[in-house]
């Protein structure tokens, strides 16, 4: 075992001093050697610790609450969302959580997050499994020298054995993620599911970052080309962020979570979480190249009497992932930094298959869509859903916004007008028809489509209206047919293409009405023109 395993950190801040057996600071080779001796884990032949999350699979985002007090209560966007809990309620978990681990060994780790040292926040996460704190390490950036005698800024204890009594803590079921900005701490019990612990922090940079420093916090990929010029790809879960911008031509900046300053775009964090449903070499090199020793798979099975994992097997979940630091992609920028972008790309998984492939933005309609955050559920995703479903998240990451979302669509705009940034719509899902007559859209048109914008070779070339959402659709782009830009002509029957533009444009215009008191009339603009001729 390293050196550093003998320090023991200072723990008594959460009672925790007497903790029998603390591990801290471990190494990815000496976590990965507990993870298998607990059996938490298996080692895969390519040298990924795998392992299974057991309940849950994916965020529990009705069981995540923040507690309401002198500094959240009349600054957080309380709903279904940010869901409230008292103080007490709090403490009397944390004393339940903390009296749990006092006769067990946990994994103590001292990390931060932020790429720009002006907005570095410091980080201690404790967690009962192995393979969680190797999920830490992976994740979130590492210090060159820890200081176990230093105390963090914040606090994440992740405790997957410990189950909640609704009737007596106040939670909906066992699982929960409690966010305390008094107390900076977050406690995450009931659930092993690693992404708990990433988006916990990332909720709390979404508070800190637009309210005490006028940054803009993003649920968005970043990279950047040889010319210094930086993309950011907003997207839901599904839509492409970690694969489009994970570019062999471009530089890495991150691939989930950042900030944008004054004079420049950071990373939060110093790894990637990637899906892996149906992931090949041939279609993604560079994520399939980071999944080596040290990365760690969740959910993920194996081809029968083999140590190969089975991409296209979703009997567990359709959300399996990977995680692994960033350095693990070949042409990563560290430290995770990049210049104002100059293209911006909103990623949507459209299962209705009406929005073209891609559709340049007016400041306005940017707006528009970045308060919508417009996806598609599509069948078999989760239980209930026999035919595509529409769902909007407020700026493509409703989830983890605990301020209301004009706050973040104010600074977005202000930064586009300053920056005179190109913005452009891009649908990653369905074309020639919906979900189940249609077929998805090729991987590689969009690159190529992204490529040309990021190029300006779409600068000069003619543009048509879409005759509902009035964005601009070119009529050519190199490397991609001109024959699917349009989507209204992939669809052999253009009366049903009419008829699912409006039932979708409705859709929009309903969704939107929850911001009619916050939003401009400019941006109100943008609301899709249903009483149209087509």
């Amino acid at each position: 075992m390293s050196e550093i395993f003998s320090q023991i950190p200072n723990l008594k801040y959460l009672n925790l001093d007497k903790v029998r057996d603390i591990r801290y600071q471990l190494s990815p080779a000496e976590l990965v050697e507990f993870a298998v001796c607990n059996q938490e884990g298996t080692l895969a032949d390519s040298g990924a610790l795998v392992v299974d999350t057991g309940e849950f699979t994916g965020r529990s985002p009705k069981d995540r609450f923040i507690v309401a007090d002198a500094i959240t209560e009349n600054t957080v966007w309380w709903g279904d969302i940010n869901i409230p809990i008292s103080a007490d309620q709090f403490e009397n978990l944390f004393k339940k959580i903390t009296d749990s681990l006092a006769n067990k060994a946990i994994y103590v780790r001292d990390a931060y997050v932020c790429a720009n040292l002006k907005y570095r926040l410091s980080l201690r996460v404790i967690t009962e499994s192995a393979f969680q704190n190797l999920f830490a390490n992976n994740l979130f950036l590492r210090p060159d020298k820890a200081d176990p005698e230093q105390q963090p800024e914040w606090t994440i204890i992740a405790t997957p054995s410990f189950m909640a009594v609704p009737a007596e803590d106040g939670t909906r079921q066992h699982n929960f993620v409690i966010i305390n900005f008094s107390k900076k701490i977050i406690l995450i019990g009931g659930t092993a599911y690693t992404g708990e612990i990433k988006k916990g922090i990332f909720s709390v940079l979404n508070f800190i970052l637009p309210q005490e420093h006028q940054v803009l916090s993003m649920h968005c990929s970043a990279n950047v080309g040889q010319h210094g010029d930086t993309a950011i790809f907003f997207g839901l879960s599904g839509t492409g962020k970690t694969t489009l911008s994970t570019d062999a031509e471009r530089s890495l900046i991150g691939d989930d979570e950042h900030g944008w300053c004054t004079d420049h775009v950071f990373n939060f964090e110093g790894g990637c979480y990637a899906k892996c449903v149906d992931l090949t070499y041939e279609k993604e090199p560079q994520i399939f190249n980071a999944i080596k020793f040290g990365a760690l798979l969740e959910n993920t099975i194996y081809y029968k009497n083999t140590r190969s994992v089975d991409f296209s097997n979703i009997t567990k979940t359709e959300n399996t992932r990977v995680a692994y630091p960033i350095d693990y992609i070949e042409n990563a920028i560290i430290p995770s930094l990049g210049s104002i972008p100059k293209s911006i790309f909103f990623l949507t998984a459209d299962a209705f298959g009406i929005f073209p492939p891609i559709a340049k933005l007016t400041v306005e309609q940017a707006m528009y869509h970045y308060i919508s955050g417009y996806t598609a559920k599509v069948a078999g995703t989760e239980a209930g859903i026999n035919e595509p479903q529409a769902t909007f998240s407020a700026c493509f990451g409703k989830a983890f916004l605990p301020l209301h979302p004009t706050k973040y669509a104010e600074i977005l705009g202000d930064k586009m007008k300053e920056n005179k940034v190109n913005v452009w719509l891009v649908n990653t899902g369905w074309t020639g028809g919906p979900y189940g007559i249609g077929s998805r859209m090729k991987l590689s048109f969009t690159r190529a489509m992204i490529t040309a914008a990021i190029k300006g070779k779409l600068n000069h070339v003619n543009f048509e209206e879409h005759p509902i959402f009035g964005f601009m659709m070119p009529l050519s782009c190199p490397d991609v047919p001109s024959e699917i830009l349009n989507p209204k002509n992939t669809w052999l029957d253009k009366g049903s293409y009419d008829q699912k533009a409006i039932e979708l444009a409705h859709a929009f215009v309903s969704n939107f009405k929850q911001f009619d008191d916050f939003a401009g009339d400019e941006i109100k603009s943008a609301n899709p023109r249903i009483v149209v001729r087509v």
